[in-house]
């Protein structure tokens, strides 16, 4: 597994130096630097530019390239220890997903689930989340309707993000909850809908009617910590 960029591989070189297998350098640093990365204890290898472009497919680098252990998402029954996650309904964009990992671990959130994606792209998620991805539990399951199910015969109540949802500053929230995004352009299902406990939303100036999820999704994990 592959990531690129100094913020997500600084993060991994702070907080998960023994999931570096390699270091790959593309660019020049001051020989302070490069001891301290020498006494890591993993390989390092300085590379030209061209080479570094090929490995990330034409990514912005920064000069940094580090390969690491893979990362294997979380079975779902680790749900069951937690009290509070959020669920992505079929959020595709990784900037968004990064975004909102980020906020997750920086918010108290204990996991995060990943829905209606098979196979999402895990590093360029480590990426979008500037690293955050390493430290924050992933459950990936195709279904949301199956992690529903299973939330809900695990003591959980269901909050999900809709227009016509209750003002969010006027909720109390249970002590095992779990919040439901989904994409932006399609919001959650009707389906999905009618599963919740409760629809809450964010109250707006303006008469503006929407949020990028990214920003939606951080501000309910906020009011709900």
């Amino acid at each position: 597994m592959l990531i690129y960029g100094k913020q997500p591989v600084f993060y991994a070189l702070e907080r998960h130096r023994d999931r570096i297998k390699t270091l790959y350098l593309a660019k020049e640093i001051d020989k302070k630097e490069y001891g301290q990365l020498m006494k890591m204890g993993f390989e390092i290898k300085r590379i030209p530019e061209i080479a570094a472009q090929s490995m990330v497919k034409g990514g912005n680098h920064q000069g940094y390239i580090a390969e690491i252990s893979q990362i294997v998402p979380y079975a779902s029954p680790f749900l069951k220890k937690c009290g509070f996650i959020v669920v992505l309904s079929s959020i595709t964009d990784m900037g968004n997903m990064g975004s909102l990992v980020r906020s997750a671990y920086a918010l108290g959130v204990e996991a995060l689930v990943i829905t209606g994606i098979r196979e999402p792209n895990l590093e360029a998620l480590i990426r979008t989340s500037s690293g955050a991805a390493l430290d924050l539990p992933i459950v990936v399951v195709h279904n949301i309707h199956d992690v529903m199910h299973e939330l809900k015969q695990s003591g959980f109540t269901l909050y999900g993000a809709t227009l016509e949802g209750k003002n969010v500053r006027e909720m109390s929230f249970d002590s095992k909850r779990a919040l439901i995004l989904g994409s932006e352009g399609e919001g959650l299902s009707g389906r999905v809908e009618k599963g919740l406990d409760h629809g809450i939303s964010i109250e707006m100036a303006h008469d503006f009617d929407s949020l990028n999820v990214g920003v939606a999704g951080a501000i309910l994990m906020e009011r709900m910590r």
